[in-house]
Protein backbone atom coordinates (compact mmCIF):
# COMPACT_ATOMS: atom_id res chain seq x y z
CA UNK A 1 0.00 0.00 0.00
CA UNK A 2 1.54 3.40 -0.70
CA UNK A 3 2.07 5.81 2.15
CA UNK A 4 -0.46 7.72 3.54
CA UNK A 5 -0.46 11.40 2.39
CA UNK A 6 -3.34 12.48 4.89
CA UNK A 7 -6.08 10.78 7.44
CA UNK A 8 -8.35 11.54 9.72
CA UNK A 9 -10.84 10.28 12.13
CA UNK A 10 -14.12 11.33 13.02
CA UNK A 11 -14.38 10.02 16.33
CA UNK A 12 -18.20 10.74 18.17
CA UNK A 13 -18.01 14.03 20.46
CA UNK A 14 -17.30 13.66 23.96
CA UNK A 15 -21.19 14.77 25.11
CA UNK A 16 -22.12 11.58 23.37
CA UNK A 17 -20.37 9.03 25.50
CA UNK A 18 -21.71 11.09 28.22
CA UNK A 19 -24.94 10.26 26.94
CA UNK A 20 -24.16 7.05 26.69
CA UNK A 21 -23.81 6.75 30.89
CA UNK A 22 -26.72 8.32 31.03
CA UNK A 23 -28.60 6.40 29.00
CA UNK A 24 -27.44 3.72 31.04
CA UNK A 25 -27.79 4.93 33.95
CA UNK A 26 -31.49 5.65 33.42
CA UNK A 27 -32.32 1.53 32.69
CA UNK A 28 -30.16 0.57 35.93
CA UNK A 29 -32.53 3.40 38.11
CA UNK A 30 -35.80 2.01 36.06
CA UNK A 31 -34.85 -1.70 36.72
CA UNK A 32 -33.23 -1.52 40.19
CA UNK A 33 -37.10 -0.72 41.37
CA UNK A 34 -38.55 -4.00 39.93
CA UNK A 35 -36.05 -6.53 39.46
CA UNK A 36 -33.02 -7.93 41.73
CA UNK A 37 -30.02 -5.35 41.83
CA UNK A 38 -27.72 -8.30 39.55
CA UNK A 39 -30.20 -7.79 37.00
CA UNK A 40 -30.57 -4.19 36.78
CA UNK A 41 -26.68 -4.15 36.87
CA UNK A 42 -26.48 -6.80 33.94
CA UNK A 43 -28.88 -4.81 31.56
CA UNK A 44 -27.25 -1.16 32.25
CA UNK A 45 -24.60 -2.76 31.49
CA UNK A 46 -25.33 -4.66 28.37
CA UNK A 47 -27.05 -1.23 27.11
CA UNK A 48 -23.54 0.63 27.81
CA UNK A 49 -21.80 -1.59 26.06
CA UNK A 50 -24.10 -1.77 23.12
CA UNK A 51 -24.67 1.85 22.82
CA UNK A 52 -20.16 2.55 23.55
CA UNK A 53 -19.88 -0.24 20.52
CA UNK A 54 -22.14 1.73 18.13
CA UNK A 55 -20.37 5.12 19.06
CA UNK A 56 -17.05 3.09 19.02
CA UNK A 57 -18.03 1.55 15.18
CA UNK A 58 -19.50 4.93 14.07
CA UNK A 59 -16.40 7.07 15.22
CA UNK A 60 -14.15 5.02 14.06
CA UNK A 61 -14.54 5.21 10.16
CA UNK A 62 -11.63 7.38 8.40
CA UNK A 63 -10.69 9.22 5.67
CA UNK A 64 -7.56 8.83 3.72
CA UNK A 65 -5.51 9.67 0.83
CA UNK A 66 -3.21 7.48 -0.39
CA UNK A 67 -1.31 7.47 -3.36
CA UNK A 68 -3.65 7.64 -5.62
CA UNK A 69 -6.76 6.67 -3.93
CA UNK A 70 -9.20 8.94 -1.93
CA UNK A 71 -10.64 6.60 1.44
CA UNK A 72 -13.89 7.52 3.01
CA UNK A 73 -15.01 4.39 5.38
CA UNK A 74 -15.38 1.14 2.92
CA UNK A 75 -15.44 3.13 0.17
CA UNK A 76 -12.23 3.77 -2.15
CA UNK A 77 -11.83 6.17 -5.66
CA UNK A 78 -9.64 6.64 -8.04
CA UNK A 79 -8.71 10.21 -8.10
CA UNK A 80 -7.65 9.51 -11.74
CA UNK A 81 -11.29 10.76 -12.91
CA UNK A 82 -10.74 13.52 -9.99
CA UNK A 83 -12.09 16.52 -12.11
CA UNK A 84 -12.22 19.32 -8.94
CA UNK A 85 -12.14 19.91 -4.88
CA UNK A 86 -13.38 22.15 -3.39
CA UNK A 87 -13.62 22.54 0.47
CA UNK A 88 -17.02 24.04 2.08
CA UNK A 89 -18.14 25.88 5.09
CA UNK A 90 -20.73 25.13 7.50
CA UNK A 91 -23.52 27.27 4.72
CA UNK A 92 -22.28 25.66 1.90
CA UNK A 93 -22.48 21.76 3.63
CA UNK A 94 -25.74 22.47 4.91
CA UNK A 95 -27.04 23.43 1.01
CA UNK A 96 -25.33 20.36 -0.21
CA UNK A 97 -26.62 17.38 2.07
CA UNK A 98 -29.99 19.44 1.13
CA UNK A 99 -31.98 21.20 -0.91
CA UNK A 100 -28.74 21.66 -3.63
CA UNK A 101 -28.02 17.98 -3.11
CA UNK A 102 -28.22 15.21 -6.32
CA UNK A 103 -29.31 12.43 -5.90
CA UNK A 104 -26.64 10.35 -6.70
CA UNK A 105 -23.82 11.64 -5.22
CA UNK A 106 -21.41 9.49 -2.69
CA UNK A 107 -22.10 10.56 0.95
CA UNK A 108 -20.06 10.01 3.59
CA UNK A 109 -21.49 12.08 6.31
CA UNK A 110 -21.42 12.78 10.29
CA UNK A 111 -23.71 14.61 11.62
CA UNK A 112 -21.02 15.90 14.01
CA UNK A 113 -19.15 17.51 11.82
CA UNK A 114 -20.85 20.67 10.22
CA UNK A 115 -17.61 20.89 7.54
CA UNK A 116 -17.03 18.96 4.12
CA UNK A 117 -15.24 18.42 1.23
CA UNK A 118 -16.86 18.02 -2.21
CA UNK A 119 -14.76 15.83 -4.78
CA UNK A 120 -16.42 16.28 -8.39
CA UNK A 121 -15.88 13.21 -10.81
CA UNK A 122 -15.65 13.06 -14.54
CA UNK A 123 -15.52 9.09 -14.83
CA UNK A 124 -18.08 8.28 -17.68
CA UNK A 125 -18.59 5.33 -15.88
CA UNK A 126 -19.41 6.23 -12.34
CA UNK A 127 -22.95 7.54 -12.09
CA UNK A 128 -21.79 9.73 -9.22
CA UNK A 129 -21.39 13.21 -10.07
CA UNK A 130 -19.62 13.99 -6.82
CA UNK A 131 -18.25 12.50 -3.55
CA UNK A 132 -19.44 14.46 -0.47
CA UNK A 133 -17.64 13.36 2.61
CA UNK A 134 -17.52 14.79 6.19
CA UNK A 135 -14.08 16.75 7.68
CA UNK A 136 -12.71 18.44 10.38
CA UNK A 137 -10.14 19.88 8.29
CA UNK A 138 -11.92 20.58 4.89
CA UNK A 139 -8.99 22.50 3.38
CA UNK A 140 -5.99 20.02 4.26
CA UNK A 141 -8.55 17.33 3.29
CA UNK A 142 -8.73 18.92 -0.61
CA UNK A 143 -5.39 19.93 -0.65
CA UNK A 144 -4.46 16.34 -0.13
CA UNK A 145 -6.91 15.37 -2.94
CA UNK A 146 -5.83 18.08 -5.34
CA UNK A 147 -2.08 17.03 -5.25
CA UNK A 148 -2.44 13.58 -5.40
CA UNK A 149 -5.15 13.80 -8.35
CA UNK A 150 -2.67 15.89 -10.10
CA UNK A 151 -0.11 13.11 -9.66
CA UNK A 152 -2.41 10.34 -10.65
CA UNK A 153 -3.32 12.73 -14.02
CA UNK A 154 0.55 12.69 -14.56
CA UNK A 155 0.62 9.36 -14.08
CA UNK A 156 -2.15 8.15 -16.05
CA UNK A 157 -1.01 10.47 -18.86
CA UNK A 158 2.22 8.92 -19.13
CA UNK A 159 2.68 7.20 -22.96
CA UNK A 160 2.08 3.52 -22.58
CA UNK A 161 5.34 1.36 -23.72
CA UNK A 162 5.28 -0.70 -26.62
CA UNK A 163 7.39 -4.09 -27.19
Amino acid sequence: MPPIEYEERLRVPVFWWAMAVIMATAVWWILVLVTPMSFAVAMAAGTFAGVGLALWRWGSARIFVAGHCLGAGRAVLSLVHCSGVMALDSDDTRALRGPLADARAYLWLRPYVSTAVRVDLADPRDPAPYWLLSSRRPDELATAVLEAAAAARDVGSLPEVTD
